[in-house]
């Protein structure tokens, strides 16, 4: 009986000493296996932060080159146009020079920054339409003419109006931005208007 006491004792102390030699030889082993997985799951992340910058600089969303160039002044040219669609007075004077100057397709001459602000905000000028097209961009140094091809509509002093028009605007680069300094305008079909007259 001792000595079944004695064997049972034995291989009792024979297994758990195979169970802390066991545990001894898991522990690093779970501890490298768990390094890995840090390092899988920090890789992961940092991979899903810099793809989206990587894709955006990669793609054709990246923005214009900064200085003067044909990029870069047709939006300034489309935020023009815009904040006219818009009847947006402050957009309208955000892009244009203090000593900015139209020349009206009828031959009229407009002069300073506030012309077109201040009318859409007097409601002597409201636009219910401004879509260009056709855009034309030539590029000199830090100035640039853009011309477009524009239909606007609306009402000018409570009198409708809705024409077909090409535009010409002359553009400076200065203190980093685009600033309008000139406007011509000339409306479409005016020489088969001025050819019927004379014959």
């Amino acid at each position: 009986m001792k000595l079944a006491r004695w064997t049972k004792a034995i291989l009792a102390g024979a297994r758990s000493g195979s169970l802390v030699t066991q545990t001894e030889i898991q522990e690093p082993t779970k501890r490298k296996g768990m390094r890995i997985l840090n390092g899988i799951l920090i890789l992961t992340i940092l991979g899903s932060l810099i793809a989206p910058i990587a894709r955006a600089q990669t793609s054709g969303n990246a923005k214009p080159a900064a200085g003067p160039t044909a990029e870069s002044v047709l939006a300034a040219e489309e935020e023009y146009i815009t904040a006219m669609r818009e009847n947006d007075a402050e957009g309208i004077a955000r892009c244009l020079t203090d000593d900015w100057a139209v020349i009206s397709a009828r031959g009229g001459l407009g002069e300073g920054k506030s012309i077109f602000p201040d009318g859409v905000k007097q409601g002597y000028l409201t636009r219910t339409a401004y879509e260009f097209s056709e855009p034309r961009v030539r590029l000199y140094g830090n100035v640039a003419l853009v011309t477009v091809k524009v239909h606007t509509a609306g009402t000018f002093v409570g009198k409708l109006f809705d024409v077909m028009e090409r535009e010409t605007d002359v553009w400076l680069w200065k203190d980093g931005t685009w600033k309008c300094a000139l406007t011509h305008e000339t409306q479409e079909g005016a020489e088969k208007t001025q050819q019927q007259t004379t014959n």
